[in-house]
């Protein structure tokens, strides 16, 4: 009879032994009634499944104290964050409201939020989206606001934005009938319009000066090292700061030409130019007591700028970037025509400035009448003394967009990752160790002994590193979980930290220890230090600047290793990228030896609740392949290795400021075009030209020296090695379109 049940339920479907034994009682307890006393057999017991592979981590081992400190420069300044149940997405300006007490924020993507001035505030509202008609793209986007010396009575605002068809910068007149509601959409005046060659070096501030007259930053119209010469052509707008009378503008006269403009009655000279010689003027401000005119110039190989501008000033672009010659094929001008900068920064310390303000507040007495400035790649932040030019760090930040004053004066910052941040004074400077063995991360320095709750992992595609191999480390708060997701880069609490060890296989000296960094984040956002290992290799050194190492190859060839300044970080790790490289699902779903163990990163970390989710099995998720794997498709390689080394800036919202995405998933037919940052001086170049990969950018890049290089990893005066293998990657994969 059982025999004859069983057949029947699964018949029916039952799904396994127990539940048709299940139907089989129920079937006899209907029979004897549904009471008790019936002769119920006992369901036969469950068989056993397939044996489970053993967990590479078994349990969540808690996190040892560590001994990490706010990199914060020599002064007892914080970084802290404002408002800090506010984020916006891509946000470039702030600015106190004229008539009340809230802010306007934009996004580079085309909207202007409104916000109470409250630091518990948790509500912005959107007070006007231009996503319809604003070109948002790399650089281009919503770049600047200023409000009318007149705002009461008028309301107006002024907005900078890029336009497309054609593609061009659009300064325009909008009415804000009351800031406690919305921007009239409706009301816009366009006042100037100038045509963009290309993508990039839009600059974007425009603000009214002490004499109520508008002022506006025009980038060099974009590609590398100013092609058209546009700085130094007075027929151009591009390259310059303008100076405008929006007084009474209407639609038959948007503006007038202030009669003491330095070009006025000079033809062909455009007579809207205050001053020239700016390659990416981004950021510029007044000087509310001296009346100064402050403005930070990107520069283009070699140095930042910080400049003070000056009716009728030339700052030298493209003759000269900083102090330093550049491009004089077409200049007629003598040396003494020429406006130096009051600081420059170089590449070590700097590379791609965001042009600041001075400080008149009250909470921090020895900032006053100091400017301070930021940059936008490494995240560094200076305070400078406006006479001398001389300055020195005051702390880091993600990406600062924007660096201004709130509505008392105090410092108000903008993080391109979507925060508000200010400055507090520390009562005292919280450094890091000088010694990696005494951040606690390491149990043992020397054998690389990790510290409880400190776990190793791996990456299926590395980051080129000049040669050198990598081993990986991570660890978060015992409590906290790593923000998961399928495809995006995966997010970080508070006190997460990630270490990373260099080292390369010499001649003589196997394994031989370059450096070791670390990334981690506190209440300031993320921090970045770099450790030297002495010779020994039993400890390393913090460092406070790049450094260089010379060494000899197993082949025999000498080789200048470069460890970057802890800012230079930064440049890639921002972040559009989520700031930990590599730290996604791609990268991680991979197999790892833990102690003799090997299991899928995904499921092992899933088994010990690192994830804030419930994972699926790991070949339900997307694995990035390595670019050395011979078997794997050619184009799968290729992305990897693009993903990897290229795509962490190139990418949507990335801070390279020309279109190309290089991520993982990127549509790469779109890179069949002309370049915009610069053609190298190929003829007929495209970023990637089918069939002909002596003219593809994307590959000579990868083999150019010097700034020129891709990924960017050395300046001028270092002969950094090439990556020989993943250029002849991309030149068969070309070469095979």
């Amino acid at each position: 009879m059982t025999k004859l049940l069983l057949a029947f339920c699964r018949a029916l479907g039952a799904p396994s032994p127990r539940s048709a034994a299940a139907v089989i009682v129920a079937v006899f307890a209907s029979a004897c009634g549904g009471g008790s006393g019936g002769n119920v057999p006992a369901p036969p017991p469950e068989l056993p499944g397939p044996a489970q592979p053993p967990f590479g981590l078994t349990e969540r081992v808690a996190l040892a104290p560590l001994t990490l400190g706010v990199a914060n420069g020599d002064g007892a300044l914080r970084i802290e964050r404002r408002f800090p149940q506010l984020e916006f997405e891509q946000p470039l300006f702030v600015k106190a409201l004229p008539d009340r007490a809230a802010y306007a924020l934009l996004e580079q993507g085309g909207r202007i939020w409104r916000f109470a001035a409250d630091e518990t505030n948790d509500q912005a509202t959107i007070a006007l989206d231009l996503s319809d008609r604003v070109l948002f793209a790399g650089e281009q986007g919503l770049l600047g606001l200023a409000f009318d010396p007149d705002f009461a009575v008028n309301r107006h605002i002024y907005l900078h934005y890029s336009a497309d068809g054609p593609r061009r910068s659009v300064i325009a007149r909008f009415t804000w009938p009351d800031s406690a509601a919305a921007i009239d959409a409706a009301s816009e005046l366009v006042l100037l319009e100038v045509a963009q060659p290309f993508s990039n070096h839009n600059a974007g501030s425009l603000d009214f000066g002490p004499d109520g007259m508008l002022y506006i930053a025009m980038g060099d119209g974009g590609s590398g090292g100013d092609p058209g010469n546009r700085a130094q052509d007075t027929s151009e707008l591009l390259g310059s700061i303008l100076r405008i009378d929006v007084s009474g503008a209407s639609g038959a006269e948007p503006y007038r030409i202030p009669a003491d403009n330095p070009l006025v009655g000079q033809p062909p000279a455009r007579e809207e130019i205050w001053a020239r010689g700016l390659r990416n003027p981004f950021r510029f401000s007044f000087d509310p007591v001296s009346g100064e005119l402050w403005v930070g110039d990107v520069g283009q190989s070699s140095r930042e700028e910080i400049n003070r501008i000056e009716r009728g000033g030339n700052y030298g672009w493209r003759v000269l970037e900083g102090n330093e010659p550049f491009d004089d094929s077409e200049n007629t001008l003598p040396p003494s025509a020429f406006t130096p900068p009051v600081a420059e920064l170089t590449r070590d310390q700097a590379r791609s400035i965001t042009g600041g303000f001075v400080y008149r507040g009250t909470a921090l007495p020895a900032l006053a009448g100091r400017y301070l400035f930021g940059d936008f790649a490494t995240g560094a932040l200076w305070e400078m003394a406006r006479v001398t030019g001389a300055f020195s760090p005051i702390g880091s930040m993600e990406n600062p967009a924007f660096l201004g004053p709130d509505l008392d004066g105090e410092a108000l910052f903008v993080s391109y990752g979507g925060t508000l941040h200010g400055l507090t004074e520390e009562g005292g400077t919280v450094s890091l160790p000088t010694l990696l063995s005494d951040t606690g991360v390491f149990l043992d320095t020397a054998s690389l002994s990790p510290a409880d709750g400190v776990v190793e992992y791996g990456v299926n595609e590395s980051f080129w590193s000049q040669g050198a191999s990598k081993r990986r480390w991570f660890a978060l708060p015992d409590s906290d979980r790593i923000g998961f997701d399928r495809s995006e880069p995966w997010t970080f609490p508070v006190g997460s930290v990630f270490v990373k060890q260099f080292e390369i296989d010499a001649l003589n000296e196997p394994g031989k220890r370059l450096e070791l960094r670390l990334l981690f984040r506190n209440a300031a956002g993320w921090q970045a230090a770099s450790y030297l290992w002495r010779a020994d290799g039993g400890d390393a050194e913090l460092l406070t600047a790049a450094a260089l190492v010379d060494l000899q190859r197993t082949d025999g060839a000498e080789q200048t290793y470069r460890v970057p300044a802890p800012g230079e970080c930064f440049g890639c790790h921002n972040a559009a990228a989520g700031v930990v490289l590599g730290a996604n699902t791609a990268q991680f779903n991979r197999d790892f030896d833990y102690a003799g163990v090997t299991d899928n990163q995904l499921r092992a970390l899933d088994n010990v609740s690192y994830f804030d989710a419930d994972l699926a099995a790991p070949d339900s998720y997307a694995a990035q392949v390595s670019s050395t794997d011979a078997d794997a498709p050619l184009e799968a390689r290729v992305r990897s290795y693009l993903a990897a080394n290229c795509g962490s800036c190139h990418r949507p919202g990335g801070p390279t400021g020309v279109e190309i995405d290089l991520t993982l998933d990127a549509d790469l037919d779109a890179l069949r075009v002309a370049p915009t940052a610069g053609d190298l001086g190929i003829a007929d170049a495209q970023i990637v030209a089918p069939g002909a990969p002596q003219r593809s950018v994307l590959l000579q890049r990868v083999l150019a020296d010097g700034t020129s290089r891709m990924p960017p990893l050395g300046d001028a005066a270092v002969a950094v090695r090439r990556d020989l293998e993943g250029a002849a990657l991309l030149e068969s994969w070309i070469g095979s379109l």
